[in-house]
Formats: structure tokens, C-alpha cells, sequence
């Protein structure tokens, strides 16, 4: 493993971990320049992620695209767009980290983007997180079948048992990200059916969590499975 494959698992976690932080707003914290300040550690990251996969994107406009391809640039370029408005309009909204450049123009507009592009990021993050889940399972299992070659200790059946009983887990967490989805009403953020953030504090910060992350597996089994799909028909 290259020093750079090394870098890019605790980064993506990172990220992550601060994407479902910051879908909290400023509810989480008893300050906003907390929320402000993981904004901008979350920018920084994706700056060394881009840097990282450089020559993904200088080998974006060569070579023929079949449709796992385009869908493969869809979600990045659409995590990169949403990138780009969240950070313009989160210096607009800046009540902190950002006051020194004293932007006065532009509030209606930032709130409305900084709301819209928020949630579009993180389904485009959630269905980005699919794409790369074929990877990390082909080397879980390549080295889950080292290991039972050597030992011979698992069986057949008890594979086959495991692999029942992930699928199970997998499709509960995928019907509550569902109901999640809908309970959260995130889908009324993506079409500003919603114009401000609601946090449920009856729900409370765990059950945010919960719902969010079970939200992430919902859409990146959605999108594993196309690119699955049409991986299989290329």
C-alpha cells in the first residue's frame, strides 16, 4: 500500500464524520463559530482529497466514457459544485471566521444556497461513498479468503450464513435510512420545498446521527448497486 492509498481512508472518514456533524447546523454546538470553523477544516480536507486524486480528474476529459463512467463524474463534479457554493456562501454567512473580508451583499441569496447545497452534498457524498464500496469489500474479502486458507477454519455454510445475515442488517438500516429521509424531511431541502433548517431537538443528537448515517447507507447501497450493475453490463 502506497503512502498515498494510506492517507486516503483516514481523510475520507474524516470527512465524513464532519459531513454529519455540520448537517446539524448550528444546533449542535452553543456557538456557531464551532460550526464555522469544522466548515473550514472540511474545505481544507477536500483540498487534500482533490490534490490526492489529481490524475482522476486531468484524465477527465480523455479516454471514452461508458455509462459507469458518466456516472462516476456525475456524482464527483456534482460533490464539487455543491462544494463550491457551500464555501462561497458559508463566507457570506460568516458571522466569524470570515468577518475581516466584511461582505455586507448577498444574505437572502447565501441562506437559500447554503441550505440547497448542503443537502445535494451530502446525497452526492453518500452515493460517492457507493462508488468506492466495491473497492474496500474486494480487499476485505481477498483478505478474509488469506486468512481462511491458512486456517481452514471457516466453513462453507458459515459463510453463507454471514453473508444472509449482512444482507438482512443491510436492508433494515437501508428501509430506516428511508424512512429517515422522509421523517427529516430531507427531500424538502433538495427541491426548497423548505427554506429553513428544522433540528428535531425532541429526537435528540443521537438519534440525528443515527438517522444520518443510516441516510448515507441508504443511497450509497442505492448507488453500489448501479454501478454494480453497470459494471456487469460493460
Amino acid at each position: 500500500m502506497t503512502k498515498t492509498q494510506r492517507l486516503r481512508m483516514p481523510i475520507d472518514i474524516g470527512m465524513t464524520l464532519l459531513s454529519i456533524i455540520l448537517m446539524g447546523g448550528n444546533y449542535l454546538f452553543p456557538a456557531d463559530i464551532v460550526h464555522e470553523i469544522l466548515g473550514v477544516a472540511l474545505l481544507l480536507l477536500w483540498a487534500v482529497h482533490i490534490a490526492l486524486n489529481r490524475r482522476w480528474f486531468g484524465a477527465m476529459f480523455k479516454g471514452k466514457y461508458n455509462p459507469y463512467r458518466v456516472m462516476q463524474t456525475v456524482v464527483n463534479c456534482g460533490i464539487l459544485i455543491c462544494a463550491f457554493f457551500l464555501m462561497i456562501s458559508g463566507i457570506i454567512l460568516s458571522n466569524h471566521v470570515f468577518t475581516f473580508l466584511n461582505i455586507q451583499a448577498g444574505l437572502g441569496f447565501a441562506r437559500v444556497a447554503h441550505l440547497l447545497a448542503s443537502h445535494w452534498y451530502y446525497l452526492f457524498m453518500s452515493l460517492h461513498i457507493g462508488l468506492h464500496v466495491s473497492m474496500i469489500a474486494n480487499k476485505i474479502a481477498q483478505k478474509k479468503d488469506a486468512e481462511s486458507e491458512s486456517s481452514n477454519q471457516e466453513s462453507k455454510p458459515q459463510n453463507s450464513a454471514r453473508k444472509i445475515i449482512f444482507r438482512i442488517v443491510l436492508a433494515l438500516a437501508c428501509a430506516y435510512g428511508l424512512y429517515a429521509f422522509i421523517i427529516r424531511g430531507v427531500w424538502k431541502y433538495l427541491f426548497l420545498q423548505q427554506q429553513f433548517f428544522f433540528f428535531d431537538l425532541e429526537r435528540g443528537y443521537v438519534l440525528f446521527a443515527v438517522d444520518y448515517i443510516s441516510i448515507i447507507i441508504l443511497f450509497a447501497t442505492i448507488s453500489h448497486l448501479i454501478a454494480a450493475r453497470l459494471k456487469k453490463n460493460r
